[in-house]
């Protein structure tokens, strides 16, 4: 008797419970698919968040899909060449700190998306009218607008994938997230050199006219983002309304009197990730023509090998990840794959060996530090001061991504690609000195930094125990 009266009492207090309502406030139940709670729907949110930033990563490489006819149509040396990257990361040395305010507290997350969005668009259809009417400087002005949506809109795409999703099933979403992400910039690579021909074959006129023609029809990739922003925007509405939930906040809290405070441990992961990226997308920008002259490729083989970078670090970066995590050993990894990024490009200078090789070594390595670097700023620095670390670190990357994508520039135009992957390689060894001196100040501070996976999960339950 007391056992039946206690499963009533459950029962009673389940029917209690609140339920989902649909859009018109009533309680009954709703389909799967309709139901914001449930893992249905939750998978229709995901594929409109994993193709939010597909136009943006599509359009950003559009000039290193399209070296040659850029060179040619626009009549351009490499270094003004260079300088459609260099506008693109200007904005964004301010933006990394700003990107997160202007979502939190001005726009909302639903509105800055298709704020940011609207950015990228406008930025690229801009960007295209500026070689249909051979005006280089309006190509300057598309990338810099371009520049103003691209980064915020990564920022709005991981709020939304953490207002969503929870636990292990963020690790995943981000890891989708990473690899449609590599997927846009696979696709432009080699798609975009097909779509220039087929304009070229259609339009009576050439040159200019036909490269503003090929850049609009990429234009059509972020308008698909842009409806997706939208589409987002009212699926998440629809979702506060239901839930009675708020909307997602970014969780950054950016003071930059903290810069004062950052360590010399961070410092290092600074100089490590400045040192490293600026040998990677500005090579990947100017590759086509450095495969095209050093190893004889035709236009289409230049473009497949010098977008097998992002295609290994779509699949690669969730394994890496997965791998890291297990290991622990971040320095140890990051030594990895600065080594092996210095050898692949050591290749390509030195050698006549089938550049696949060292592409998809490069490709490796490139996933590899990405999940070994970033991680570590969070074993340095405080909770509250993580925002401001990652914007810093952000913003001085975009600083030096400008600054070398002119210098790589005018390098080839005086002294070739020799010189240029000389440069590259100077910049790698200079990354690879500064890990060595990180793991030196990380042996003498306690080697927090490289402890094994199980080590530090040990430290973080002490820690925890102590505070409580």
């Amino acid at each position: 008797m007391a056992e039946r009266e206690e499963r009533q009492n459950l029962l009673d207090e389940y029917e209690s419970l609140p339920r989902p309502r649909d859009d018109n406030g009533s309680s009954r139940p709703m389909s799967a698919i309709c139901d914001p709670s449930r893992l249905p729907h939750r998978i229709v949110v995901l594929i409109f968040m994993c193709f939010l930033g597909f136009g943006s990563y599509f359009c950003y490489d559009n000039p290193a899909a399209l070296q040659t006819q850029v060179l040619q149509d626009m009549n351009l040396n490499t270094s003004k060449f260079m300088q459609l990257y260099a506008w693109y990361s200007w904005p964004n040395v301010i933006l990394c700190f700003l990107g997160g305010f202007l979502l939190d507290r001005v726009f909302g997350i639903r509105l800055g998306t298709v704020i940011f969005s609207l950015f990228v668009c406008a930025g690229q259809v801009i960007f295209a009218m500026g070689a249909l009417f051979n005006a280089f400087w309006l190509m300057e002005v598309g990338r810099f607008v371009f520049g103003i949506g691209g980064e915020s809109l990564a920022v709005a795409q991981n709020t939304y994938a953490v207002n969503w999703f929870k636990g292990k099933e963020l690790n995943l979403v981000f890891g989708l997230q990473l690899s449609m992400a590599r997927l846009g910039s696979t696709v432009n690579m080699n798609i975009m050199g097909w779509v220039y021909s087929r304009v070229q074959s259609m339009l009576v006129s050439t040159g200019h006219t036909t490269l503003g023609a090929s850049l609009m029809i990429a234009s059509a990739t972020c308008i698909f983002s842009l409806i997706c922003a939208l589409v987002l925007g009212f699926l998440d509405k629809r979702a506060e309304k239901i839930l009675n939930k708020e909307q997602g906040k970014t969780g950054e809290v950016i003071k930059l009197t903290d810069v004062k405070d950052f360590s010399l441990s961070l410092w290092l992961i600074f100089i490590i990730c400045v040192a490293y990226y600026v040998a990677i997308f500005p090579f990947i920008g100017l590759g086509q023509v450095f495969f095209i002259e050093k190893f004889n490729f035709s236009p289409a083989e230049a473009r497949a090998v010098n977008s097998i970078v992002y295609i290994i670090s779509a699949p690669a970066s969730p394994v890496l990840g997965f791998l890291v995590d297990k290991t622990g050993k971040n320095i140890i990894w990051v030594l990895c794959a600065v080594c092996s990024t210095l050898a692949a490009h050591m290749m390509l200078a030195f050698t006549f060996w089938n550049p696949w090789i060292a592409m998809s070594l490069l490709g490796v390595s490139y996933s590899l530090l990405a999940c070994a670097l970033w991680p570590m700023v969070a074993f340095v620095v405080p909770e509250h001061q993580l925002g401001t670390a990652y914007g810093f670190m952000q913003s001085i990357q975009n600083l030096g991504l400008a600054l070398i994508a002119m210098a790589a520039g005018a390098i080839l135009d005086s002294r070739g690609y020799l010189f240029l992957e000389v440069f590259f390689s100077a910049c790698i060894c200079l990354a690879l000195i500064a890990v060595v001196m990180l793991y030196f100040v990380d042996f003498l501070r306690g080697g927090e930094l490289n402890l094994s996976a199980s080590a530090r999960a040990k430290l973080q339950k002490s820690s925890a125990s102590d505070s409580e």
